[in-house]
């Protein structure tokens, strides 16, 4: 009787898993992520804590007429909604601050940029920048020790 049954459900259920072609998916609409965190202490087991970033460090090449930076959020941290936008003038000053919210300190972080004073309105970034991180819970952005990625047109 238990091999009735077990050949029953393997006809039954063989058809289900035939493919009669690979279909190739359409192209969708353009999507809008407002955050990309994930719970992440769930997913770990980690609890999570809050960090501060602050800059130091002088990169003339960078600072020019102010730099505009903008936290992209990767693991194991993501930013808050509210301080992920940094300006900091060309003399180092910086207006605004980076909180993040992590399961552990960040070793590297990346930004997207642009050059531009203060007040300018957000517009498209150039492109990529890496920077090392140093601390643990306020941690220090040495911005001399930050390298620029491809700009966003090379970027693939």
């Amino acid at each position: 009787m238990k091999k009735l049954i077990s050949i029953l459900m393997v006809l039954l259920c063989t058809p289900a898993f035939a493919a009669d072609e690979p279909s190739t998916p359409l192209p969708g609409p353009r999507v809008s992520l407002f955050s990309t965190t994930v719970d992440w202490a769930g997913v770990t087991g980690l609890p999570l804590a809050q960090y501060t970033g602050h800059f130091a460090g002088q990169n003339k090449s960078l600072l020019q007429n102010g730099l505009i930076l903008y936290y992209l959020d990767s693991f194991p941290c993501y930013g808050e909604a509210d301080s992920v936008r940094v300006w900091i003038s060309p003399f180092g000053d910086q207006v605004g601050f980076l909180r993040l919210v992590c399961v552990a300190a960040p070793k590297q972080i990346k930004f997207a940029y642009r050059n531009a004073p203060q007040d300018a309105e957000q517009a498209e970034t150039t492109g990529l920048l890496e920077c090392p991180v140093t601390g643990d819970y306020d941690f220090k952005i040495d911005l001399s020790k930050c390298t620029r990625g491809p700009d966003w047109k090379k970027f693939k």
